[in-house]
């Protein structure tokens, strides 16, 4: 490999983690906002969002440079086409967790109806799923991304379970149903950030195992998981 062609690869990385880093802190700022009627952090949010943008076109521009001016093959082919994805549900990340932040701005009597309805038990999985899927990212670890995975119809779960809970409240109060519509748009929101967080996992392990993993069953991915074990078992060195 040229040495420019390595450091532009080495960039690339660079600034894909500097997104993660900025959009996981998005997320972060916006479930708390809605959690705990935090009007500051929401506008930091709302402010950011255009840093989101700007940096996600820098990511775009790179990745098209170094397709235009290299021949990347095997797993410098895979990092350009895993970044591409990655990125974009980075950026959608970002824009959801904006539109999180201004529903909050917007409606701050969304807060107190997230919090009767127990919202904590999905923003804190979701949570948890973007932070995984990205630290899976930055070390290469397509066991953690794995784990991932199955997480997604835990959150699917809990969405019908306060999406039917909402919806009582709603029927119970009439005067509830002005908060009560755009807690459903932020329900909705957040858990379609646990879709971003399994696409992201779902290229971790593309990335580094050069394995398709969309669509796939739970038990697909179990199997999918002792063929790398028994890879690793094959390709270890004799024990004395």
């Amino acid at each position: 490999m040229n040495r420019p062609f390595e450091e532009d690869l080495d960039k690339l990385r660079t600034r894909l983690i500097r997104m993660g880093s900025l959009v996981e802190e998005q997320v972060e700022f916006a479930l708390r906002a809605i959690r705990e009627g935090n009007v500051e952090l929401a506008r930091i949010v709302a402010e950011r969002d255009d840093k989101v943008d700007k940096l996600d076109l820098k990511i775009d521009k790179q990745c098209q440079r170094i397709f235009a001016l290299n021949q990347p093959v095997a797993s410098d082919l895979r990092l350009l086409l895993a970044a591409i994805k990655i990125n974009n549900e980075l950026e959608r990340i970002g824009d959801v967790a904006a539109e999180v932040a201004g529903l909050v701005l917007r409606m701050p009597d969304i807060v107190q109806l997230a919090n009767d309805i127990g919202i904590e038990r999905i923003t804190g999985p979701v949570y948890a799923m973007i932070k995984s899927s990205l630290d899976a990212f930055i070390n290469n670890d397509p066991e953690t991304a794995r784990h991932i995975l199955p997480t997604d119809s835990t959150i699917d779960s809990l969405y019908d379970e306060l999406q039917d809970e909402l919806t009582q409240r709603m029927c119970q109060d009439p005067l509830a149903v002005p908060a009560g519509a755009k807690l459903v748009i932020a329900l909705h929101d957040i858990e379609r950030l646990g879709d971003h967080a399994t696409n992201i996992a779902e290229n971790v392990i593309f990335l580094v195992q050069a394995k398709l993993v969309r669509h796939r069953s739970a038990s697909d991915l179990s199997d999918l998981s002792d063929l790398s074990d028994s890879s690793d078992a094959s390709n270890a060195p004799d024990q004395p």
